[in-house]
């Protein structure tokens, strides 16, 4: 590993606190002051261009693409969803007050203060009423779509996905004994739309449950309420459960709305249903390990809660709420940077690598690329077939991953994980600085340039 990484390792570990961590990580902040700042009202200003160095912090995003591939080869990690910004203050204060007490046996964890942060979020940021009883907290989302599938799926039963759609899916699908029964998108002129024909035709008799994205992960679809009515309508019709998975939900474009599926006025469509939430994605606290789910219907919501088991931390618990408390004007600084990083990319591949297609999203942090043309001229597809007796990649798309690793020192994440109608495609986080942005951008069009 290169000396950069072990001296930025060396750093965090020696990070007593949390102000400590972000000392030896070279950021700025308020931190300190952000409590003060809130209490005389005056507006902390967020710098979302700093760069902030995640090596050393066993990062997904980085040190494990580091593991994988090499030191010398990765400049810039733009895969795993999460966030690369420092976390809202908030929510570093809050850890440090509880970390000052320096004991960690059983702890009644404050369930209520956090119910009644997830049900203000809702109300205030989405106009949705989620009534606190209804609630079930999680450590995950994938924890609660499992709880749901072993609740309705039988093994061997289909599970109805619209795809590309979030490849953690699948893995729910494998631990549930459950299949896909995959519907692809259409894809038209940049922009993915559902094929109702197809949609419907997939909901058959052992078909019991349906696995939405709202936004879809990783197209950027935000499904306007005619859409989700209309999925609804066909989920009920052919007894089929809609499982919403709405962890993207706070990431959407100036100009589209979000609907929550629970927001729907029919109350059967809204009963056959049950809602994945959380600020894993928000705020980027995948790691504290801590969602929730809803379910109106409280015949289903029991049966649910049978296969389910609760299993949270204090820190947890502690870092979420704290955002969901004080993290508002964070986010809302964070959102417009978020929107104007999607326009960087637009432009730059309008102007430098035309031969890669993207649409602005509606929704997400993500950019979903068409690497079509650049495929064919590596012969991905040929490659791929060649290997298959082998331990090297398997799909196209994870030979060009490889390529654009040892030619542009950029790991994007491949599109065949994403399920079918993906073949071409790769997701590129837009969660981070303009700065690796356009490092991995200007990567990418000077390998591109070298075999054109």
């Amino acid at each position: 590993m290169s000396e950069k990484l072990e001296i930025n390792r060396r750093k965090f570990i020696q990070g007593a606190g949390a102000t400590a961590i972000a000392s030896a990580l070279g950021t700025s902040a308020p931190i300190a002051s952000a409590a003060e700042n809130r209490e005389s009202g005056e507006m902390i200003k967020y710098d979302f261009d700093k760069a902030y160095d995640r090596y050393g912090s066993n990062s997904v995003k980085w040190d494990q693409q580091v593991d994988i591939f090499g030191a010398e080869n990765i400049e810039v990690g733009m895969g795993i969803a999460d966030l690369d910004f420092q976390t809202a203050p908030c929510i570093t204060e809050a850890l440090e007050k509880r970390v000052a007490h320096k004991n960690w046996g059983y702890q009644k964890m404050p369930y209520n203060d956090y119910i009644n942060g997830i049900v203000a979020w809702n109300k205030n940021r989405h106009g949705i009423d989620v009534a606190p009883d209804t609630i079930q907290l999680q450590e995950g989302v994938h924890h609660g779509l499992i709880s749901t599938l072993r609740t309705v799926a039988p093994p061997k039963s289909k599970v109805l996905i619209m795809t590309p759609t979030y490849n953690g899916f699948y893995s729910d699908l494998k631990w549930t004994q459950t299949e896909a029964s995959e519907s692809v998108m259409i894809f038209k002129n940049g922009n993915w739309s559902i094929d109702w024909e197809d949609f419907e035709e997939r909901m058959t008799p052992d078909t019991h449950a349906m696995l939405l994205c709202n936004p879809q992960n990783p197209t950027g679809n935000v499904w306007s309420k005619e859409d989700l009515l209309r999925i609804g309508k066909l989920c009920l019709k052919h007894d089929v459960l809609v499982l919403s998975d709405e962890i993207h939900c706070d990431f959407v474009r100036p100009g589209v709305k979000y609907t929550p599926f629970a927001s729907l006025r029919d109350q059967d469509i809204v009963n056959n249903s049950v809602t994945y939430k959380g600020l894993s994605k928000t705020f980027s606290l995948a790691a504290m390990r801590s969602s929730y789910y809803f379910c109106t219907d409280p015949t289903l919501a029991a049966r649910i809660k049978r296969n389910h088991r609760i299993s949270q931390n204090s820190l947890g618990m502690i870092a979420n709420e704290a955002a969901y408390r004080d993290g508002a004007d964070w986010l809302d600084q964070l959102l417009p940077y978020i929107d104007s990083n999607h326009t960087l990319v637009e432009n730059y591949l309008k102007e430098k690598i035309p031969s890669v297609g993207y649409t602005k999203t509606q929704g997400t942090y993500f950019a979903w690329l068409d690497f079509s043309n650049l495929m064919n001229a590596i012969g991905a597809k040929k490659e791929a077939m060649m290997t298959q007796d082998s331990d090297a990649p398997k799909t196209p798309t994870q030979i060009l991953e490889k390529w654009l690793v040892t030619n542009a020192k950029v790991q994007l994440n491949p599109g065949s994980s994403y399920g079918k109608g993906s073949e071409t495609f790769m997701r590129m986080n837009l969660g981070t600085s303009k700065a690796n942005i356009t490092h991995a951008l200007d990567n990418i069009a000077q390998a591109i340039a070298k075999i054109s």
